[in-house]
C-alpha cells in the first residue's frame, strides 16, 4: 500500500489520538519529551499532562510534524521543529551546539507496531526535508541512534531514528559519539 505524508493541522488531532493510542505513542510522552521544561520530572507531566501540552501546541499551530497514512489510517509520525523550540536539546551535552537558533531540529518517530521496517520512517524523513527546504530551513539536525554491529533494538529505544536512515537522506555526522545518540545534520541552503 501506498504511504503519504501530510503536515501536521490542528484537524489531525483526532489523527494522532488514534495513532498514539491509550499511552501516547511511547509511555505516555505525547511528543514531549524535548520539550520537558528545566525542572520538571517525567514522571509528573507523562501522560494527561504530556496530552494536553501536546494538543494545545497543536491547536494553536505551535508543533510541527506530520503524519504517514496508509489509506485513511495513520500509522507514522515524524517531529520538527526550530532547535530552540526543543529546549531539552540544549540541556543534553551530547547533543549541545553553537548555532542552534539556526536549526531545525528532527528529534522524534513514531511507526505503528506492524508498519516498522516498511519505510514509513524514511518517507517520513523524506517528506520532513522537503518541508523543511519549503520553511527556507537553514540546517536540520537529527539524532539517531548508534546500533552496535548486527545488533537490534526494541523500537521504544529508537524514537530518534536510526542512522543508517539519516544516512541515507543524506545527513553526516555533526559529532559522534562512540553510542547512543549520534548528531547528524543536513545543510538545506
Amino acid at each position: 500500500m501506498k504511504i503519504v505524508c501530510r503536515e501536521l493541522s490542528p484537524e489531525q488531532w483526532p489523527d494522532i489520538e488514534r495513532l498514539f493510542g491509550p499511552r501516547g505513542a511511547t509511555g505516555g510522552c505525547w511528543c514531549m519529551f524535548w520539550r520537558q521544561e528545566k525542572g520538571e520530572k517525567w514522571p509528573d507531566i507523562q501522560g494527561d499532562t504530556n496530552k494536553r501540552r501536546f494538543r494545545a501546541l497543536v491547536r494553536r499551530g505551535k508543533a510541527h510534524g506530520a503524519l504517514a497514512y496508509a489509506g485513511d489510517e495513520p500509522i507514522g509520525w515524524i517531529s520538527f521543529d526550530r532547535r530552540i523550540d526543543f529546549s531539552k536539546l540544549d540541556r543534553s551535552p551530547s547533543l549541545a551546539c553553537d548555532d542552534a537558533e539556526r536549526v531545525w531540529s528532527v528529534p522524534c518517530f513514531f511507526v505503528k507496531s506492524g508498519w516498522r521496517g516498511k519505510g514509513v520512517a524514511d518517507a517520513l524523513l523524506a517528506f520532513a526535508v522537503k518541508t523543511l527546504k519549503r520553511y527556507g530551513a537553514e540546517i536540520a539536525e537529527g539524532y539517531p541512534v548508534k546500533l552496535e554491529a548486527g545488533k537490534k533494538s526494541p523500537a521504544a529505544f529508537v524514537y530518534t531514528g536510526l542512522e543508517a536512515m539519516f544516512a541515507k537522506a543524506g545527513f553526516t555526522t555533526a559529532a559522534a559519539r562512540e553510542r547512543g545518540k549520534q548528531r547528524v545534520r543536513l545543510v538545506l541552503k
